[in-house]
């Protein structure tokens, strides 16, 4: 397993000098650009489970709003990480 970490670390790294393959900034777009892409498709089956609800039982429209924004977190979490490092 850390013959597997060291073989990793040589592949993101390039050979003169040890600087990262791409840039920081690069990196931390393309980590938020995948929690919102992941975020998004978590969204589109709670979407639609929270209208069949609503339009079943108008009582679920809190729950069903909540669970709808819930993945958001996710992508908020990865801006905030973006951000700090």
């Amino acid at each position: 397993m850390f013959d597997t970490a060291i073989q990793l670390a040589s592949f993101v790294l390039q050979a003169d000098g040890g600087a990262a393959a791409i840039p920081a900034d690069a990196g931390k777009a393309l980590a938020v650009g995948l929690a919102a892409f992941g975020a998004g498709y978590a969204e589109r089956g709670i979407g639609s489970a929270a209208v069949g609800a609503v339009a079943e039982d108008s009582d679920n429209f809190v729950p069903g709003l909540i669970l709808t924004v819930l993945p958001e977190t996710i992508v908020i979490l990865a801006l905030v990480a973006a951000l700090i490092i």
